[in-house]
């Protein structure tokens, strides 16, 4: 059993280990309460919306029925919680995650290789062309030329210059004319089928607030089932003939079994955002272009937990601060090395790119070599592949889209 957090959960053996005081439910009621519980106007859940499967549920539930072995399913899960909501991952989800997991990137990409291969098909791209021959390549029969131009020759297709492909590739315009038939049938965005068309309303699970030169930390447990065992099993155990009351007992045991796991739970997620509040302070001092490099590793060494606990913690978890409400995921960033020998979080840099163009002249906007000589200037110096690549992430246009004309 791995120590801290939710790993400490253990079973129960025998009646003398549970303060039953601290499980059973004292009240007048018997079985159960109202709709609300007892004094509270929470509705009951009779009076509350299901939610439909994300995809992350949708693919979750996939990894665990695919038979893998226990540490390439759990790379695989940390794989898939990377993924946003159009089915994409980010281009460098080997490297965070092999980082972040203390593993080699080879045992990464072969948990990838598994996540490409859920359903939707093409999810777990990390590129529109990845994400096309994913795709292709389960069409039977396989077309050859359908490949060919998907790897090499898609800004030809977005032009619809056939002619040229048809020359390139050595192939009648007819057959090119066909196999892009095929091309424009897939779906650029497989993750899109799951998302709701209701508008989203997050509501945070931790709450930090600054007090002072200091910040505090609160758990929002207004969501949370106020769990108790009603006292009508104990007083019926006590009355019970012998099998009974042990059948009563082992059901006791399961229940308080249970709320001891979720106040647990509770508990993880306090140290986990105690950990990234400590190693995040410029953060929540500054703002989001303060943000250091984090990987789940750093944290789970922090509190004493397992990454893959952290990773599960974190997920689909939110914090409310004063620069937003944030997904717990969000404070993991790879580094990015600038001049000097430092280094700065990804999303920090993807920030700066995003208000250097918010700001630009519509009538000259910036290109990606600018963008790198203006980001040097700052002392942070990366490649314009990089610059291009986080700007694709930001669903941000090329300088030659951006540009108007008055």
């Amino acid at each position: 059993t791995e120590a801290g957090g939710e790993e400490l959960v253990t079973g129960v053996d025998g009646p003398s280990e549970v303060d039953w005081d601290a499980y059973l439910d004292n009240g007048s009621h018997a079985l159960c309460s109202g709709a609300g519980g007892s004094g509270d106007e929470l509705p009951g859940l009779d009076a509350t919306l299901s939610r439909a499967p994300t995809l992350i549920d949708h693919l979750r539930s996939q990894v665990q029925m695919q038979g893998l072995a226990p540490i390439e399913r759990q790379l695989a899960l940390c794989i898939v919680d990377e993924v946003n909501d159009d089915g994409y991952l980010p281009t460098d989800v080997v490297e965070t995650v092999a980082l972040g997991m203390d593993v080699e990137e080879p045992q990464v990409q072969g948990a990838l290789q598994a996540v490409q291969r859920l359903d939707p098909a093409g999810v777990g791209a990390r590129s529109l062309r990845e994400c096309l021959a994913l795709q292709a390549e389960r069409r039977v029969p396989l077309n050859p030329l359908v490949m060919q131009i998907i790897e090499g020759h898609l800004p030809q297709v977005e032009r619809r210059n056939l002619a040229a492909i048809a020359k390139l590739l050595r192939a009648s315009p007819e057959k090119v004319a066909e196999a892009i038939g095929v091309i424009t049938s897939l779906t650029p965005w497989p993750g899109r089928p799951f998302q709701s068309d209701d508008s989203q309303y997050i509501t945070p699970d931790i709450y930090v607030h600054r007090v002072g030169d200091n910040y505090v930390i609160s758990l929002n447990e207004d969501g949370l089932p106020q769990l108790r065992i009603s006292n009508f099993y104990r007083e019926a155990m006590q009355q019970a003939p012998a099998p009974a009351k042990t059948y009563i007992q082992e059901k006791m045991r399961s229940a308080a079994w249970l709320i001891r796991s979720i106040h647990m739970r509770q508990r993880t997620i306090y140290r986990v955002m105690e950990s990234i509040l400590k190693l995040q302070r410029d953060f929540f001092d500054k703002g989001i272009r303060h943000l250091h490099p984090l990987i789940l590793k750093e944290v789970a060494e922090d509190v004493g937990m397992h990454e893959s606990t952290i990773s599960r913690v974190t997920t689909n978890k939110y914090v409310h601060t004063a620069q937003g409400i944030y997904e717990l995921k969000y404070f993991f960033n790879s580094s990015i090395h600038c001049a000097g020998g430092d280094s700065i979080a990804s999303e920090s840099v993807r920030n700066h790119i995003e208000k250097l163009i918010a700001e630009e002249d519509l009538a000259a906007p910036y290109s990606d070599q600018r963008i790198v000589e203006i980001l040097r200037s700052r002392h942070i110096d990366i490649a314009r592949r990089t610059v291009a690549k986080y700007r694709e992430m930001l669903k941000i246009p090329s300088s030659s889209r951006r540009r108007r004309v008055f």
